[in-house]
């Protein structure tokens, strides 16, 4: 599904802005964010029907190239044991 991967991108663009915190300045205020992932032909098509469609409504638009996401990363823990506790 469409959306879900745009949310997926959102989330990690919001980690990315965490540790970049200075690309979140040059972004205009007001404006509609639309990724543009270069690696999903699928969405980047669609996304650029949101771009066309937000410019035809005069909304402020900012495009965000992603070239690509890495694989998620797995869990840090080592053996973690669950210890149910009595009440």
């Amino acid at each position: 599904m469409m959306m879900n991967r745009n949310l997926v991108l959102y989330e990690e663009f919001v980690k990315y802005l965490i540790e970049q915190p200075a690309l979140a300045e040059s972004i205009p205020n007001g404006a509609t964010l639309v990724f543009l992932p270069e690696d999903d032909p699928e969405l980047y098509a669609a996304n650029l029907e949101l771009i066309e469609q937000a410019r035809h409504d005069h909304a402020q638009v900012a495009a965000i190239r992603v070239k690509e996401l890495v694989p998620p990363t797995r869990s840090r823990l080592i053996e973690p044991r669950l210890e149910p506790l009595a009440t």
